[in-house]
């Protein structure tokens, strides 16, 4: 079965910088697109960056130029480089993977349990 686990989420002030991994397990052909989306309370759950399998990026218009997209690919884990965090990217993050589990199978989406990024002073 597979499974994304995330980790780096915490507290931190803002203008701070913060790490987010998730990590890629189980048995599978081959990982299509990975992202990261991100849901605050009372709102919906927006994409906040994704990369293809060759490395292609986009980002939100809200965190273009603060944040970064990056996937190791021997390690199926996909991070997100936080900096110049604001109080408005408080929100609960989620790690999302296009995943196709044989050769011959399309691939799904598989998200992880989400972790928790809050920006306060």
């Amino acid at each position: 079965q597979v499974q994304l686990v995330e980790s780096g989420g915490g507290l931190v002030q803002p203008g701070g910088s913060l790490r987010l991994s998730c990590a890629v397990s189980g048995s599978f052909f081959s990982i299509r697109s990975m992202a990261w989306h991100r849901q605050a309370p009372g709102k919906q759950r927006e994409l906040v960056a994704r990369i293809t399998s060759v490395g292609t990026t986009d980002y939100a218009d809200s965190v273009k130029g603060r944040f970064t997209i990056s996937r190791d690919n021997a390690k199926n884990t996909v991070y997100l480089q936080m900096n110049n965090l604001k109080p408005e990217d408080t929100a609960v993050y989620y790690c999302a993977a296009a995943i196709a589990l044989r050769s011959f199978r399309g691939p799904s989406d598989y998200w992880g349990q989400g972790t928790q990024v809050t920006v306060s002073s």
